[in-house]
């Protein structure tokens, strides 16, 4: 059977499932991009505030019907919710209707898309943005803006449905890039995932040494805030993360827990010129990356 012909994103009606920060968000960012706006979500407050906010059309708690009734289906929240639905939604899915989703690790995602009917037309997603806030309180349909949005398509997802998938990314401001699932979490397991915990053993850390000091917290600086800021992030997003990309974070962290021990040493030996020369080789590459 062909492919049904996918509708501009002007005439489409978008249903974004979970309006937390990034859906919450990405529904904002597409108002007055798509025929109508759609937000689901569990708890009435969360729709309520989104209605209020002016971030969705309309609002549901009835999946089935909202899923039912779209052309392009969103899924945002946690990567391991994001499997689930797939399976709960699949029999409610039109022909043709395009289904992305916003999570932060891609190949497991992939994989349960791919269990999909083969008239739904699949899209991994994962847009290169956040916040350490989370809710419909801190969503911002400016987030994606100038943001690169990485996009994943299947071997089975036309190009169709790629490339209203690319206009949806555009309208919300931010610039696509396809990204193989496997390479999107070999790449973010050291450049998204690792930071995370590295804020996370950096609060630790502190806590379990100077925080019993009274003075430690007011003399704290802004290098120890913008270090530490992503372990305020969402606790049940961060643990999907780490474990539907274990394999990948688990590496970065061994290579991490090397290059910090190489320095711990260098120090502890007060080898002052190779300290120089290590440092200097960070520095610079570090203005490589940040020009």
């Amino acid at each position: 059977m062909a492919t049904p012909e996918m509708k501009p994103l002007v005439a489409c009606r978008l249903t974004v499932i979970g309006l937390g920060l990034m859906g919450g968000s990405l529904a904002g960012a597409l108002r007055g991009h798509c025929r109508e706006v759609v937000g689901v979500d569990r708890q009435p407050e969360t729709l309520e505030r989104a209605l209020a906010a002016g971030l969705v059309q309309r609002a549901s708690s009835d999946l089935k019907e909202a899923v039912g009734e779209a052309d392009i289906v969103v899924l945002a929240t946690p990567v391991r919710t994001i499997i689930a639905l797939l399976g709960q939604i699949a029999p409610w899915l039109r022909e043709g209707t395009l289904v992305m989703d916003l999570g932060s690790t891609k190949t497991a995602i992939v994989d349960a898309m791919a269990t999909l009917p083969d008239h739904v037309e699949p899209l991994g997603g994962h847009p290169m943005c956040g916040k350490e806030t989370s809710g419909i309180n801190a969503a911002d349909p400016e987030l994606f803006r100038s943001r690169t949005f990485i996009l994943s398509p299947l071997s089975r997802t036309s190009a169709a449905a790629v490339a209203l998938g690319q206009e949806l990314v555009c309208a919300a401001g931010a610039s696509p890039l396809m990204v193989a699932p496997e390479r999107q979490d070999y790449l973010v397991g050291t450049l998204s995932h690792l930071p995370y915990l590295l804020a996370c053993a950096l609060i630790n850390t502190a806590d379990r040494t100077t925080s019993a000091d009274p003075l430690a917290w007011q003399i704290i600086a802004g290098g120890f805030r913008d270090t530490s800021r992503v372990a305020g992030s969402d606790v049940t997003m961060m643990v999907d993360i780490l474990l539907t990309n274990r394999e990948e974070v688990v590496k970065a962290a061994r290579h991490c827990a090397e290059a910090l021990a190489a320095l711990t040493e260098l120090v502890e030996a007060g080898d002052e010129a190779q300290l120089r020369e290590v440092l200097n080789y960070i520095r610079d590459t570090r203005k490589e990356m940040y020009p």
